[in-house]
């Protein structure tokens, strides 16, 4: 059986190299880290990182990591979850699968009882700013590793 429509799939042996063959737009690509370099954080943290690529249909379209009630600052005073990386196949772009990944980010994350959802974007006319923007997310004033951080929250 086939399924069809946008979904997502734990990153296995069976889908590793759709994932690892995912590419932004080269435009984009000072702005969001590889596949594979998301990955390798995903194995060296277990636990708090949650990769998942995007398929539709049998197509897939993009991938996603969220991560899972980190500690946002080496004190530990504070923990959030968020999306960690959106790269949309450059192909694929403007055919709803960014909005898609943040909605089930977004799901997954209130399924887990968390009340703000956290993102951070390259800054500048480049960037996606008004996407996020345009799905809720609000800058909180802080940047992290010269991005911008911004919330959302959950209801």
């Amino acid at each position: 059986m086939t399924t069809t429509g946008p979904r997502l799939e734990e990153i296995t042996p069976a889908n590793l190299e759709a994932a690892l063959g995912i590419r932004v737009r080269p435009d984009q690509e000072h702005a969001v880290a590889p596949v594979v370099k998301s990955l390798a954080e995903a194995y060296v943290h277990p636990g708090v990182a949650w990769p998942r690529l995007i398929v539709d249909g049998d197509r897939p379209v993009g991938f996603l990591m969220a991560f899972l009630d980190i500690d946002w600052y080496e004190d530990g005073s504070v923990r959030r979850s968020g999306l960690w990386r959106l790269n949309i196949a450059a192909g694929e772009q403007g055919r709803g699968y960014g909005r898609f990944a943040v909605e089930s980010v977004a799901e997954e994350l209130r399924r887990r009882g968390t009340k703000e959802f956290y993102v951070s974007w390259h800054p500048g006319s480049d960037g996606p700013e008004g996407f996020y923007l345009g799905l809720g997310f609000r800058p909180n004033g802080e940047t992290t590793e010269g991005e911008t951080v911004g919330v959302r929250e959950l209801v």
